[in-house]
């Protein structure tokens, strides 16, 4: 790609699969979740090579340093030969231990009322003679 080419910081995120969707990259950035250099930044930012950017999305939080520009959204192979992951280590397993505590939903067991199962066994051995 040219040198000059102008890309929007909303459409690299996307391009590179930060983000699932252009208008969530763009979210991301009017929340305050793109910086730069520590600065919070527009949407219509346009990026260079060499920047670092810190991007907080769901899941994780990212710092990456551009490696080259991509307009286009690729296969997830080829988009990270577009960026370098500068993530500390503590950051990304800090991450994953929220996500493997993070609360389904499911009922715990032996907690709260109990289950259709439970209550006709209950029945069954409370029912007299």
């Amino acid at each position: 790609m040219p040198e000059k080419e102008k890309l929007r910081i909303d459409k690299y995120l996307w391009a590179i699969r930060i983000f699932k969707t252009r208008s969530l990259a763009a979210e991301a950035c009017e929340k305050g979740r793109v910086r730069l250099n520590g600065v919070a930044i527009k949407a219509s930012k346009t990026v260079n090579v060499g920047d670092e950017y810190e991007v907080k999305t769901e899941a994780r939080k990212w710092l990456i340093k551009v490696a080259g520009l991509l307009a286009n959204r690729v296969q997830f192979s080829e988009a990270t030969k577009y960026y370098v992951d500068l993530t500390p280590e503590e950051e990304i397993e800090k991450m994953q231990t929220m996500a493997a505590s993070f609360h389904t939903g499911k009922r715990l067991s032996k907690i709260g009322r109990p289950t259709k199962k439970e209550r006709r066994d209950l029945d069954d051995f409370t029912e007299e003679v």
